[in-house]
């Protein structure tokens, strides 16, 4: 596990060296299988346990949100991401499987990227999902979606009723 931590805080590295030019980077962070779990003790939002989106019988996910602050484009952003994921076991296999880690570029300062399908940032789904909004509430209240133009609260008050989230 600590080498496991040592290779996700050397990729986060290379995300977040600052030079003059950052803007603010929001990354969603989640897993459903135990080897994530000890890893990301520099994260911003507390822990949220959730039961998977779509509704099934995978185990519940831990979630989180932080923050980075960078001048690498959002494509470089979330290449290091991605490359996070397979480095530390995330075998891509059919939409919405189990996975060890999860890293999403929810937002990359106040752009909208429609590049699809590798790059649609804010992230097309993030309004509806409750392990994304509760804990983004926590370090960013104050954000707008910038294609949406709402608040967090008026996503949180928006969400479908079906997702289940608990505070840990």
């Amino acid at each position: 596990m600590l080498l496991y931590t040592y290779v996700f805080i050397l990729y986060i590295a290379r995300i977040v060296r600052k030079k003059e030019k950052t803007k603010m980077i929001l990354v969603g962070m989640g897993g459903n299988l135990d080897s994530v779990f000890a890893l990301f003790w520099q994260c911003r939002s507390g822990w949220y346990k959730t039961a998977p989106v779509p509704v099934s019988d995978q185990p519940w996910y831990r979630n989180r949100v932080f923050t980075i602050e960078t001048e690498k484009t959002a494509r470089e952003v979330l290449e290091i991401l991605l490359s996070v994921e397979a480095e530390l076991g995330r075998v891509r296999t059919v939409r919405n499987a189990p996975r060890v880690l999860d890293l999403d570029l929810l937002a990359y300062h106040d752009e909208i990227i429609d590049a699809p399908p590798e790059l649609i940032v804010p992230h097309p789904r993030m309004h509806l999902r409750a392990f994304v909004l509760y804990p983004l509430q926590e370090i960013a209240p104050n954000w707008v979606h910038p294609k949406r133009g709402q608040n967090i609260a008026e996503m949180i008050e928006n969400l479908p009723p079906e997702q289940e989230i608990l505070k840990e």
